[in-house]
Formats: C-alpha cells, sequence, structure tokens
C-alpha cells in the first residue's frame, strides 16, 4: 500500500502517545511478556513510522516486560525446496554454495516487515541463533528466550516459542489475523506422529561457513484461521479485541491458545500435513 493511499484512510496521524495509549486499553501492561505479529500499514499513518511503534510498545511494557518478535528468513534455506518463485535446478548447487551464512547481528529477516525490522536493529536487543527461524526480543527476559534456541526442529520444544509458553507468555496480533500466529506452529510439534523433513542452511562453525542439514517436521499455517475462529467461538473472552491506530488487534495468552491448537489439530488432522514441506519464501 502507498504512503499516500495509507494517508487517505487515516482521520488522524497516530502518534507514539495514542499508538501507547490504544495498547493499554487492549490490556499490554507493564512486566509483561508480549509477542507481536504486526503490519505497519494495517495501523494507518503513523508518525515515525515503524520506530515510533516499537516505541509505543516499549514505553508501555517498560524493561520490566519483555517484547519479542519473529525474525524468519525463509531465503536461507534449501534452494532445491523453494517455490513461489522456484529457482532454475542448475542454480541450486551455486546458491547452496554461496549463500552468506546466517549471523544473528547482520542478517535482515526476510518479508517479516518494518516493524521486525526496526526492532531487530535496536540498541539492546537480543536475536536467538536459528537461521531459518529466529526470534529477536528486549527486556527482561530476552536472554531467557533466545538462548539456546535448537537447529533441530526449530520452532518446537527447543525454541523461544516455548520459552514463552513456559513463561506464560502474551501474543498481540496487531493488524494481522490468525494466520500469523507463529504460536500455532508449537502445536504442530505436540501432534503425535507429524511428518518429518530435512531443512539445510548456512551457518558459522569456529568462523567459517558451513551448509549443515537438520530435521523438522512439515509445517502448516493452511488451519490456523480456522483454529483461531475456533478457539474464540468455544474459550468466549480468551481473545481480548480492539484497534491500535487504525488496525484491528488480537490480545491472547499463549498457552492456552497453543493448549487448543494441540486439541484441534489431533481431532482435525492427526499427524497428516497438506503440504510437501516446500519453502514458499515470499508469504511466510
Amino acid at each position: 500500500m502507498s504512503e499516500e493511499a495509507v494517508i487517505a484512510r487515516t482521520p488522524t496521524p497516530g502518534t507514539i502517545t495514542s499508538l501507547a495509549g490504544d495498547l493499554r486499553l487492549l490490556g499490554v501492561e507493564p512486566g509483561m511478556t508480549l509477542l507481536v505479529h504486526s503490519s505497519l500499514s494495517a495501523l494507518g499513518w503513523v508518525c515515525g513510522g515503524p520506530v515510533a511503534v516499537v516505541r509505543a510498545l516499549m514505553d508501555v511494557l517498560t524493561p520490566s516486560g519483555t517484547l519479542v518478535m519473529p525474525a524468519h528468513c525463509a531465503n536461507l534455506s534449501d534452494p532445491a525446496r523453494w517455490q513461489n518463485p522456484a529457482v532454475p535446478p542448475e542454480w541450486v548447487p551455486v546458491i547452496r554454495a554461496t549463500m552468506p551464512a546466517f549471523e544473528p547481528r547482520l542478517t535482515p529477516t526476510y518479508f517479516m516487515g518494518q516493524i521486525v525490522e526496526t526492532f531487530r536493529t535496536w540498541p539492546g536487543v537480543v536475536r536467538s541463533a536459528h537461521p531459518h527461524n529466529s526470534f529477536v526480543a528486549w527486556g527482561r527476559h530476552a536472554e531467557r528466550i533466545t538462548s539456546g534456541h535448537a537447529l533441530d526442529y526449530s520452532l518446537g520444544g527447543g525454541s523461544p516459542l516455548a520459552r514463552l509458553y513456559d513463561l506464560d507468555g502474551r501474543v498481540l496480533l496487531l493488524g494481522v489475523g490468525y494466520e500469523s500466529n507463529t504460536s500455532f506452529h508449537l502445536a504442530e510439534y505436540r501432534v503425535p506422529d507429524a511428518r518429518e523433513t530435512e531443512q539445510g542452511a548456512p551457518i558459522l562453525e569456529d568462523g567459517q561457513r558451513v551448509w549443515v542439514t537438520f530435521p523438522d517436521i512439515v509445517l502448516d499455517e493452511e488451519p490456523f484461521v480456522i483454529i483461531g475462529k475456533e478457539f474464540e467461538r468455544e474459550r468466549p473472552g480468551v481473545a481480548r479485541q480492539g484497534r491500535i491506530g487504525r488496525a484491528e488487534a488480537r490480545l491472547f495468552r499463549q498457552r492456552p491458545a497453543v493448549d487448543y491448537a494441540v486439541l484441534w489439530l489431533q481431532r482435525n488432522v492427526g499427524g497428516s500435513r497438506c503440504n510437501m514441506g516446500y519453502t514458499v519464501r515470499s508469504s511466510y
């Protein structure tokens, strides 16, 4: 969406102060551990853009809280699996041999949005070390959440999502829907007999670039919107809804959402998955 279009749909500009007020009305509080998924354009025109959004979140949470965002890099995956678009087969060995290694402080996110990319480079923000599915965090529990991110099963029990679950953190969907709720992936690992796959990525080992492969499961966000709708229908009041700027927003505890998703998947999907584990680089 162009800036002109965003201005046209915004009655009054958003500011750090107005966004912080909206966050408080929704239920965001000092000391909260909060995982945020966001769309800047959905907020309407904001004075200061993504910087203002990050400052508003930090102002409300305070350093006693913890702000977390996904910082994924789907483009650092095995090029043989890429779709949307795929690359010619003869390119695959060249890409695999020359793709720069993942470096937490250097590697940009891929199609994660301006708010995440601004937050990633913020002073005091730390990042987990997974080349595909890293997370960035600031505040009280930032180190606890991001340290020790396991290479295997990237969004499972050894991931920041599991640390958020342990901390009974909250999720804020800011201008996005349940299709962006990464926490539902944690539920996929808790369903028996999930289908396995192998992933690959370039990382640094002892300062040297190496290509590594590691096991994971086939992830599928296709049912997430349905899971979210049924979660709210079957558990009334679990998600607080409101507006942050012009954006529709939802705030809910991660733990009951994940627990519900496990039950839903066991009931409706089991260990089967709809896709074949390809990496869709432009839409994660």
